[in-house]
């Protein structure tokens, strides 16, 4: 079986080229809902969030409070890495869980979707990685449009994250996406026959 990490930037289409895949045979996981699993409580992550940051990030629910949580990382980048460290290597834990189960389910290919596949070093888990990149100002027009968002806040979003460059430089494919959504498929169908003839 073979795994392809695949990530991209806010707005580059990233989970719209994970839907493609999907519907040719893949079977797709998403490092966005297993960080969700890794929160839940009962998990070693669970205690050593609360630990680390205090009860006062667990909700009247009983799970941690994620907006509370936010609050008291995002704005210190040493809080966040203390809080990555704690989370990452539990979501690879996971996803590799996940990868071994479609493996023994028969799948060909999976697909790790991962905004921050390469800040948390997953690429290790993958076969090939995928990046798709556009230009930043076409993912603000793109972010703006589709979520309703300040275009500034896009802006600092972008730049907060792994430039276009650096996920280019490590990627085994980039599909740059900034046409149209037939041009999109039609790339993403030319690399899945490429994997059909390397299988």
């Amino acid at each position: 079986m073979l795994v392809i990490g695949l990530t991209g930037g806010i707005a580059s289409g990233k989970s719209t080229v994970a839907r493609l895949l999907a519907a040719r045979g893949a079977t797709v996981i998403d490092a966005d809902k297993l960080g969700h699993r890794a929160y839940e409580r009962g998990r070693p992550t669970f205690a050593q969030v609360v630990s680390a940051f205090g009860e006062d990030v667990v909700g009247e629910d009983g799970q941690i409070d994620r907006k509370a949580l936010g609050g008291k990382v995002f704005a210190d980048a040493s809080e966040l890495r203390r809080l990555t460290d704690i989370v990452w290597p539990e979501i690879l834990a996971l996803a590799q869980d996940e990868i071994v189960a479609a493996k023994v389910a028969g799948a060909k290919v999976a697909v790790l979707e991962a905004a921050v596949l390469l800040e948390a070093g997953w690429e290790r888990a993958a076969d090939e990685v995928w990046a798709v990149t556009v230009p930043p100002e076409v993912a603000v027009a793109r972010a703006t449009a589709r979520d309703g968002v300040d275009a500034n806040a896009v802006r600092a979003r972008i730049d907060a994250q792994l430039a276009n460059g650096a996920r280019e430089a490590a990627a085994h494919v980039v599909i740059d996406n900034a046409g149209t959504p037939e041009a999109l498929a039609a790339r993403v169908e030319r690399e899945w026959r490429r994997l059909g003839e390397a299988a």
